[in-house]
């Protein structure tokens, strides 16, 4: 009789994974493997899209020193720092809600994924209103750009930092904008009770995602905020 139910309860956790697994995947983990390779096939994409603004960066720098050093202090330091932790905070919180959904504590899932999201927006927002005080400083590289404060020899190679500037952050917040995206289909499904420890790849997948996206901002913030700053 109890080996009756032994088997019983073996079959039953087999039904549970076999639910999750892709017809084209023999197993779970098999299934998992392919997620973790395709994610970091994806990521490995990404650094080198983000790593040929970083090369024109080094070498724009390198050609423009002094410009480059002058124009560091037209960026608010308190701010880009602001933005760095509330980023690493939210790295944090993601990490627990993958270990929540490998521990299939449904609730704490819920809660930590609030918090990433939380702390997501919270960059969004600061960041918009950074880009608007840009705005209102006359610092938008074009025809309008005429910062106070600033030396006239430096005034054309400064627009290059300025459009480097843009060029990094925006396509960084256009990777928030995802990962908040992405964050609120995990919240979704997860009321839906769809992640347990039997399942819970997309909490990871998309975990990685956001951890990169982070990765990628503690690089920008001493490149565009602090190298050049005390110095100049």
């Amino acid at each position: 009789m109890a080996d009756t139910t032994v088997h019983d309860e073996h079959e039953a956790e087999a039904a549970a994974e076999r639910q999750h697994v892709k017809h084209h995947f023999a197993t779970v983990d098999q299934q998992m493997d392919a997620d973790m390779l395709g994610m970091w096939t994806f990521l490995i994409t990404e650094v080198l899209f983000f790593g040929g603004m970083f090369a024109a960066y080094a070498v724009y720098r390198e050609m423009f020193p002094l410009a480059f050093a002058a124009t560091s202090e037209f960026m608010n330091v308190k701010i880009g720092a602001a933005n760095t932790a509330v980023l690493i905070c939210s790295s944090l919180t993601m990490a627990m809600a993958v270990r929540s959904a490998q521990l299939s504590k449904r609730k704490d899932l819920i809660g930590y994924l609030f918090g990433t999201l939380a702390f997501g927006s919270t960059f969004l927002i600061v960041k918009a209103f950074e880009y608007h005080a840009k705005y209102v400083e006359h610092l938008i590289p074009g025809p309008n750009f005429h910062p106070d404060n600033l030396l006239p020899q430096f005034m054309h190679n400064a627009q290059i930092l300025f459009f480097l500037y843009f060029c990094m952050t925006g396509m960084h917040a256009v990777h928030m904008i995802v990962g908040v995206g992405l964050i609120t289909f995990l919240i979704i499904m997860s009321y839906r009770n769809a992640y347990n420890a039997d399942y819970f790849a997309p909490v990871e997948m998309i975990g990685l995602y956001w951890h990169f996206v982070d990765i990628v901002w503690i690089f920008l913030f001493p490149l565009l905020y602090l190298i050049g700053h005390w110095h100049w």
